[in-house]
């Protein structure tokens, strides 16, 4: 059996090398999809055997052979699987012994891991064991699972195995949402972050909306973002508007605000200064980067002692006083970028002729407002420029870092 097992593999191995060896350039549209399919399959097949190899050697106590306890800690330890990946093997081989239909279906290919993982998710051991308690057929429930999963979109098959659990324990209480709810965020070597949440049904609907609405209001014409950077720059605006209301709670008798801290002689100077100021939270940005936000801002001067020790702090100023700022959303209206309306509760007061670089006043006459991502936009690059001669409308004008004006096409109905 041994020998036989490994000439199986031996083969697999051949069969992926030369299907890795195959010139993709060679084959036709319809040629490339049915290679697809085909590797989706093969791939869901492969998937299947694991599981069934993974569950076997668990209940014999494989794992003991290399001084380990369970599969789970063998699949992380020596396959570099993630704690969730690894623990999603364990679960599916466990939930498919009750289910045979799916595992069927799942060891022809016509299932995928990540299906068989819903039902795993959604079918608990003590969901098994109340269904045995209630004399509930879980054949019945295979059957249907296993249909959805091979016809329906993924996210039936959820629905479907949530309707199972509710008709386990119909009258029971109803969960606390604020329990399922998580949010993590880690900032990187370079000052960026990713973070990941869980919500319940109704805080991600919450939040869902929030973030729609925003996409959905800013599209200008021209688009070329993904959808994941468009949801990205949503969140932006949201945590930007946020912090612009005023009404969040007090930090330390402070109201929560960006803090860039940046030498005056970085601030005044064109490089780009790489690492030259600090954010609040710790990152370290440009002084380029210093310049933007400063554009739109309250500014603090303190006076430092050779001991690094503060010496004056003056009093903060806003660099656009509110009246200006009012008098600019009247004129402006929106973002006066080509091709981008997002309302004025969106944007900055952009200096023409830079406050800190070009001595440029605080002016009616020196200020655009632009959203936030058309003010970074300028800040690396692209110029507007008021046209007092032009009619009502076509008053700016954006040109792109080569000096070429970005000139708007008729609107497509």
């Amino acid at each position: 059996m041994f020998e036989r097992e490994g000439w199986s593999m031996s083969e697999l191995r051949s069969a992926v090398e030369a299907l890795a060896a195959d010139d993709l350039h060679e084959l036709r549209e319809g040629q490339l999809l049915d290679r697809t399919a085909d590797i989706v399959q093969t791939i869901n097949r492969l998937q299947a055997e694991l599981v069934r190899t993974v569950r076997h050697a668990d209940v014999v106590g494989a794992a003991e052979h290399d001084g380990l306890r369970t599969m789970q800690s063998l699949l992380r330890g020596h396959h570099h699987y993630s704690a969730s990946a690894a623990a999603a093997v364990v679960r599916a081989g466990r939930v498919l012994e009750h289910l045979p239909r799916l595992g069927s279906a799942f060891a022809e290919g016509t299932v995928t891991a990540a299906q068989v993982g819903v039902v795993a998710d959604g079918l608990r051991p003590c969901d098994v064991a109340a269904a045995e308690e209630q004399d509930v057929d879980l054949g019945a429930f295979d059957e249907a699972w296993t249909a959805v999963a091979r016809t329906l979109p993924h996210a039936k098959l959820g629905t479907a195995v949530q309707a199972f659990r509710n008709a386990l324990d119909p009258d029971g209480p109803e969960p606390d949402p604020t329990e399922r709810r998580r949010l993590t965020m880690t900032r990187h070597d370079d000052g960026s972050g990713s973070g990941r949440f869980d919500l319940d049904a109704v805080g991600f609907e919450r939040v869902a909306a929030v973030i729609e609405s925003m996409v959905q209001a800013d599209r200008p014409r021209g688009d070329l973002r993904t959808r994941a950077q468009q949801q990205g720059d949503a969140l932006v605006q949201w945590a930007d508007n946020t912090l612009a209301a005023g009404g969040l709670p007090l930090l330390r008798t402070v109201k929560p605000h960006v803090v860039v801290t940046v030498d005056l002689e970085d601030l005044v100077d064109p490089a780009t200064g790489h690492d030259a100021a600090a954010t609040g939270f710790g990152a370290r940005v440009s002084a380029a980067r210093a310049r933007w936000v400063a554009c739109d801002s309250t500014v603090t001067r303190i006076v430092m002692g050779p001991d690094g020790l503060p010496l004056d702090v003056g009093r903060t100023k806003r660099v656009v006083p509110p009246h200006i700022r009012r008098a600019v959303e009247q004129r402006d209206g929106h973002c006066v970028f080509a091709g981008c309306d997002n309302p004025t509760h969106w944007c900055d007061v952009h200096h023409l002729a830079e406050w800190a670089l070009d001595q440029g006043d605080t002016s009616l006459d020196n200020s655009a407002l632009l959203c936030e991502r058309h003010h970074t936009k300028v800040h690396h690059g692209f110029r507007v420029e008021r046209d007092d001669g032009a009619p009502p409308g076509e008053r700016w004008r954006t040109y792109r870092p080569d000096g070429t004006e970005i000139i708007l096409g008729p609107l497509l109905t």
